[in-house]
């Protein structure tokens, strides 16, 4: 498996404005990195997003480090969403990514709430939704993801009952061996689950503290259950990253693995400690 990582791990310096989009491109190259993938392009002023992917795939190209996936948010519950989506699939079609994440949904809209009891119900519209956006990626040779994210479609059970309703090749998961734990879900038997679907894999860990205990401050965030998460160096958290990694090799899949960081250290540091750390396991 090749190693890559997500421009969303170098956010810390992005948002201060000592790095950019852009800049973090030769940061990943210096660190080593096999690859990278960028989360919704932070387009300068002045700029439309296709030239914003142009020049981000012009730099890329500069230190051959491919763009191996795109990741955006999405709610296909809302009008007119698959046909934003399939626009983002022209820019990462100019990022030369091979891959397109985009979310189901973050739950039931609210002025449907009193109508629609939970995932089941709408479980179908999402199916549609999906299907549509991956048979126009087809068309540009790009492979179409959800990922286990946003509480709502993060469940292993929600995850595959969407793949399986979609039904085809080019529909499958980005994998986040961290973000079960957000709905309570064991990570390892969750990535058992998934293995025949998955298309990208995210390294991320947490810090994972009861929710019978008090809050233990800055940084952590609840989980769907009342448990507290923090992002932590790859690992060094509670999540079971060397198993779930084995467990996805043992499978067959030798793509890449990005890593995630979202942990308070400065993320230089946690990045490439992570890094050291992933490249052990998959030995």
């Amino acid at each position: 498996m090749k190693i890559g990582v997500s421009s969303y791990s170098f956010q810390q310096l992005i948002s201060d404005g000592k790095e950019t989009q852009l800049s973090v491109i030769k940061t990943a190259s210096d660190m080593g990195f096999d690859g990278i993938e960028f989360t919704d392009l932070d387009v300068p002023e002045g700029m439309t997003e296709k030239e914003y992917a142009g020049i981000i795939k012009q730099e890329c190209d500069k230190y051959s480090l491919p763009v191996i996936s795109y990741t955006i948010g999405a709610n296909l519950l809302l009008p007119g969403e698959v046909e934003r989506v399939c626009k983002k699939l022209d820019v990462a079609a100019i990022l030369g990514a091979p891959t397109l994440r985009h979310d189901a949904a973050w739950g039931v809209l609210p002025e449907e709430s009193r109508s629609f009891s939970g995932f089941d119900t709408v479980l179908p519209a999402l199916i549609k939704g999906c299907k549509e956006i991956t048979a126009y990626a087809k068309t540009l040779g790009i492979t179409t993801m959800v990922e286990n994210h946003g509480t709502f479609c993060q469940e292993s059970d929600r995850v595959e009952r969407l793949i399986t309703g979609v039904n085809d090749p080019n529909f499958g998961v980005l994998l986040d061996i961290g973000n079960f734990n957000c709905a309570d879900e064991n990570s390892a038997a969750a990535t058992g689950r998934l293995l025949p679907y998955i298309k990208h894999v995210h390294a991320k860990d947490f810090h994972i503290k009861s929710g019978n205990s008090f809050d233990p401050g800055e940084g952590f965030f609840r989980s769907r259950g009342g448990n507290y998460l923090r992002g932590a160096i790859i690992g060094q958290g509670d999540v079971p990253v060397y198993q779930c990694i084995r467990n996805i090799m043992s499978s067959g899949y030798d793509k890449f693995v990005s890593i995630e960081f979202e942990g308070m250290e400065n993320c230089l540091k946690g990045i490439k400690i992570g890094f050291d750390n992933l490249k052990r396991m998959i030995g």
